[in-house]
């Protein structure tokens, strides 16, 4: 589970989260949505302690992540954009990241579903948008994590690329692991979310599922039930 409670977070003298307050549970798919500047990446940032808050607390299971770093360990992380040093080469970056994590981690099959043998051995500056976006959801899915955090894990894929990711987040659910992730792709929330939380200028304006959503804003699809929320 994941509490959010009272967050705050300013840049300069730009106010991004203003009083964020929410949980998540596990065994469920969750949609942080909102356009551009809404602060969805900065809570998802603050969340991993990669930001830190300015006032609020936020709890992983139950532990509050100033107090103990150890929390990141129980999430696995897809970012954006993840930036790696391209002259390493695919089958050293999982290396890599496993000696830095430390934790049992099982690959073979994820490259087999990704067929990503034939790039094990190129250097990452040699592949293409798409390849590296699988790559990285390779890494995020290798290990065990109860929660998974997907920032726009769609970005580059192929149809039967992105037919496998939905395979595994559904998977994941399916083990009881929370999902929290962002999405650009209106139909890949509608199909995979269970609940939806929309950020407007730093502030929840509704978080729940998509048919409560529909029925709170008079609308019959998920896109122009956002497009009101957005313009109200």
């Amino acid at each position: 589970m994941i509490k959010v409670e009272n967050v705050y977070k300013k840049f300069g003298s730009q106010e991004v989260l203003k009083g964020i307050n929410f949980s998540v549970e596990s065994g469920k798919i969750y949609a942080v949505l909102g356009p551009n500047g809404s602060g969805k990446t900065t809570l998802i940032k603050s969340i991993l302690g990669m930001v830190k808050k300015d006032k609020g607390q936020i709890y992983v299971n139950d532990t509050e992540i100033s107090k103990n770093a150890d929390y990141r360990r129980q999430i696995d992380y897809l970012p954006q954009i993840a930036n790696f040093p391209g002259n390493l080469k695919v089958k050293e970056l999982f290396k890599m990241i496993q000696d830095v994590r430390n934790m049992d981690a099982s690959t073979d099959e994820l490259i087999s579903l990704f067929k990503l043998e034939p790039y094990l051995n190129k250097k990452l500056s040699n592949l293409s948008g798409g390849t590296k976006q699988k790559v990285n959801i390779v890494l995020t899915f290798m290990f065990n994590s109860p929660i998974i955090i997907l920032d726009e894990p769609t970005s580059g894929l192929d149809p039967v690329a992105m037919l496998n990711l939905k395979k595994l987040i559904l998977k994941a659910k399916a083990e009881g692991k929370l999902i929290l992730m962002t999405s650009h792709i209106i139909g890949f929330v509608e199909e995979m979310a269970d609940d939806i939380i929309f950020l407007l200028e730093g502030v929840i304006y509704f978080k729940g599922s998509i048919p409560s959503l529909l029925e709170k804003t008079k609308q019959s699809t998920l896109e122009s039930a956002i497009a009101q929320l957005i313009t109200q």
